[in-house]
């Protein structure tokens, strides 16, 4: 009799803070919600310390992995631009981190699902550019920072027929929340927007030479919609396979 397959095992990608508020000394901070969404769809939560040394363990054990959001922006620098607005906020050792295991399950075709500053990330990683701060670069800007609870739609986004995220919703919109002063400026070479915002801010990307890729601007671990199910649902699968 052959052996069942384990659930898949998800890294998620932890944010840190300075000493202050839970601790006097540094600490890692993620919400439950993305560990529990995970779980809901069977797979199974690693979060994932910031130790460079142990990259190359986690893509050895990993079979997905999802790149947070947080309270920091991807450094300028590394999509080449020369200055730095002053509402940008660096974490150089998470973004060093996350980076290299990125990178790491990219280039092993594992599933990678970027979420929010994620999605961010990914985007640069692949090759692409960030808007530094959209109040600034787009004119009649939705608040992207959305005043009402995180746990509640603050705008709608369009979704692309025929791409790999219309076909796990099943829809043309989708009612979102919203929390980024940032967001993609020039999708990554061969990657595509499949998700835009009714002011034209790219809400989501996707890269169809990988067996999944996909980021969104949105935190879809609130499951403020069926598509929010829809997508760690698909991600799970897609992780176990």
């Amino acid at each position: 009799m052959s052996k069942a397959k384990s659930a898949p095992l998800i890294g998620i990608t932890l944010d840190s803070e300075e000493p202050g508020g839970y601790s006097k000394f540094p600490w890692y901070a993620l919400r439950q919600n993305y560990c529990s969404a995970v779980s809901a769809k069977g797979g199974v939560p690693l979060v994932l310390p910031h130790e460079p040394g142990a990259v190359e363990s986690y893509l050895d054990l990993l079979d997905g992995l999802i790149v947070t959001g947080g309270n920091f922006d991807v450094d300028p620098a590394l999509f080449g631009a020369t200055a730095k607005h002053a509402t940008v906020k660096t974490k150089d050792a998470r973004t060093q981190f996350e980076w290299a295991i990125t990178k790491g399950m990219l280039e092993r075709n594992k599933p990678v699902f970027g979420i929010c500053g994620g999605q961010q990330l990914l985007n640069v990683v692949l090759g692409g550019t960030l808007i530094q701060h959209i109040p600034d670069a787009v004119e009649n800007a939705l608040a992207h920072e959305q005043p009402n609870p995180r746990d509640q739609a603050g705008h709608s986004v369009h979704i692309a027929k025929g791409t790999l995220l219309h076909r796990i919703v099943g829809a043309e919109e989708l009612p979102v929340n919203s929390a980024h002063h940032q967001a993609v400026e020039k999708v990554a070479p061969g990657a595509i927007s499949d998700a835009v915002a009714p002011d034209g801010v790219i809400e989501g990307i996707e890269h169809p030479d990988y067996r999944f890729c996909l980021g969104v601007q949105w935190h879809p671990e609130f499951l403020i919609s069926q598509g929010d199910e829809k997508l760690f649902a698909a991600f799970v699968a897609a992780a176990a396979q």
